[in-house]
């Protein structure tokens, strides 16, 4: 499995010039103007969500004044920006704005995921993923098989040597866990051996806990980056996604809200302790 592919240096070019653009002074469309690109293209680039050819960082550290050295080290990272990661091959059925994400949860050092109404997918059985991609009305058996697999080839980041896996904290609503269907016995056994295996830590929400802020809204994942030689480590990152798109937020103050919606969610929840056994009941309950 390719470690990042292109996700982490594609994210490292965008953040780059888009600093040398605003030591500029040029706003996205005056720099998308002067380069002869659309506000669209500007975004994406800086986005991180495309790979960037040589000439174009080129013009664009020129446009910027930004001095040589800068240049060359910026048109060599574009180079990086090509290489492609194991998940390319799903290309035909993975949307754009989640290809991103594959290649970032893969870099991670650090994975903390709240999910309100499903498993990760990092810990769903074949069978879990099947049923729940069976459910979307515009997928069809060809693209349910092809998402499906992925999900499986996305887990073996937990078991691998080199780099390090990723630490993964999940918290989960019980009612996620009770949820009756076909395959549900042999999805909690395997959660219950991720748990015990230490692969991953789970803490589960009480399905009579009271309302609060922390559990409205879309899931959210946390992902945290390991140091990569020389380079500084990416900006903690916060991914949500919608139906039809995804956010990536890595501002100081997105990630912290986060962070605090986090802890509070750890405070509604119960402790690892307390969900294994609660898990363990819910396996035998079965």
């Amino acid at each position: 499995m390719t470690h990042a592919g292109s996700s982490i240096p594609r994210r490292q070019l965008g953040r780059y010039l888009k600093q040398g653009r605003e030591e500029a002074g040029l706003s996205l469309e005056a720099a998308g103007e002067a380069l002869e690109w659309s506000r669209s293209t500007m975004y994406r680039i800086e986005g991180g969500g495309s790979a960037v050819k040589a000439r174009d960082v080129a013009a664009m550290c020129a446009l910027y004044g930004m001095s040589p050295e800068m240049t060359s080290a910026l048109i060599a990272l574009a180079a990086e920006t090509k290489a492609k990661g194991w998940w390319h091959a799903y290309g035909d059925t993975l949307p754009a704005w989640f290809e991103l994400y594959v290649g970032m949860e893969s870099a991670a050092s650090g994975l903390r995921h709240w999910e309100p109404d499903s498993l990760p997918g990092l810990l769903q059985t074949r069978g879990y993923a099947e049923h729940l991609l069976r459910s979307h009305p515009e997928l069809s058996e060809r693209e349910i098989g092809h998402l499906a697999e992925l999900r499986m080839e996305r887990q073996k980041i937990l078991m691998r040597k080199k780099p390090e896996p990723p630490r993964l904290e999940v918290i989960v609503n019980e009612g996620v866990l009770r949820r009756p269907f076909p395959g549900m016995a042999e999805q909690l056994n395997h959660l219950h051996n991720q748990v015990v295996a230490e692969v991953a830590t789970i803490r589960i929400v009480p399905w009579d806990t009271q309302p609060n802020y922390a559990l409205n809204g879309a899931g959210f994942v946390v992902l945290e980056f390991p140091t990569i030689g020389i380079r500084a480590a990416e900006p903690t990152t916060v991914y949500s996604e919608s139906l039809t798109g995804a956010l990536y937020l890595d501002k100081l103050t997105e990630v912290a809200a986060y962070s605090v919606r986090w802890k509070t969610l750890e405070g509604l929840s119960l402790d690892a302790d307390q969900s294994a056994n609660l898990l363990a009941v819910i396996v035998k309950e079965m």
